[in-house]
């Protein structure tokens, strides 16, 4: 059963669909300066309400989210024989019912790949770090742990200082986020990205479903219900792009686009290459307004059709 709370919230969509049409009259006014450089801001415990302010002061006028999150790898492998769909899910709900979430970015855009940038010359991605993993307890790869740690994520900085998984479920929420159709999500090979926020998500607002549903066509029910019926991956769009194949580093290389700043394997800068690709492709292969949209709600490797 859904959560009072959640239905409230629900209910209160109108207004904020009205504050939003409000901002965005304002910003007609509103003078953007070039943007210089991008910033992370990085999300602790400390920071997250204001944060999360911040956040919700840009929703309207930057719809297009673009997510990446970091995980302590995978603990339960899928057997090359066993590679469809149905099977994939159940190892993927295996390996997040079994661990704990790492680091979440958030990338927001405008229509035109706009960044926020409060009126500064710089513009803004977030990077929420998490405090419930504990890599000398919690199931992890410590191939993946190793790459992190190379990678410059501090373990014991994230469990002294780093934000409650539930606290983040409930401010995604009622920020306005989710349940919100004028939102466009966009992630890369993302089973495990919504897999993780359907998780913390259900175990907040769902009490008798503190795991993923046990089938596949449930849990994709739940990712439209929180995040709506504009969800791309961009996994799954590449195989509709000639010559584009591999991970995120290859894709971007390809297209040819300019990662120099990136800090690999940090949430919030490979959500921003995330968004550069995703708007790069829409350019050159998805010309028309009925392209993009037949691909929604598609996960890569789990690409099943589920009625609305």
């Amino acid at each position: 059963m859904i959560d009072v709370v959640v239905l409230l919230f629900l209910k209160e969509r109108k207004r904020d669909i009205e504050r939003e049409r409000e901002m965005k009259r304002d910003s007609n006014n509103n003078m953007t300066l070039p943007c210089v450089s991008v910033m992370t801001r990085s999300v602790w415990s400390y920071n997250l309400e204001s944060e999360f302010e911040l956040i919700r002061s840009v929703i309207a006028l930057y719809p297009f989210i673009s997510m990446d999150m970091e995980f302590p790898g995978v603990v339960f492998q899928s057997h090359p024989a066993f590679r469809q769909p149905q099977n994939n899910y159940a190892v993927m709900k295996a390996n997040v019912d079994s661990m704990h979430l790492i680091q979440v970015g958030l990338t927001f855009s405008d229509r035109h790949g706009n960044l926020p940038t409060f009126g500064t010359s710089n513009c803004f991605i977030w990077e929420f770090n998490f405090c419930e993993f504990d890599v000398t307890q919690h199931p992890h790869a410590p191939h993946s742990i190793a790459l992190l740690q190379r990678q410059g994520i501090d373990f014991d900085k994230n469990r002294r200082f780093g934000v409650n998984i539930v606290r983040f479920a409930e401010l995604m929420m009622f920020s306005g986020l989710l349940c919100n159709n004028n939102i466009q999500w966009i992630a890369f090979h993302s089973a495990y990205d919504f897999g993780y926020m359907v998780k913390i998500l259900s175990q907040r607002f769902f009490y008798m479903q503190p795991f993923l549903p046990p089938n596949l066509c449930d849990f994709l029910q739940l990712v439209k219900f929180f995040f709506g019926y504009k969800v791309y991956d961009v996994k799954h769009l590449i195989k509709f792009c000639p010559n584009l194949h591999g991970g995120l580093d290859k894709v971007s290389e390809s297209l040819g686009l300019d990662n120099s700043c990136r800090r690999s394997h940090h949430a919030s800068s490979d959500s921003l290459v995330t968004l550069h690709v995703f708007n790069k492709i829409k350019t050159l292969y998805f010309h028309s307004e009925f392209d993009l949209p037949k691909h929604a709600c598609v996960l890569y490797g789990l690409e099943i059709i589920v009625a609305n």
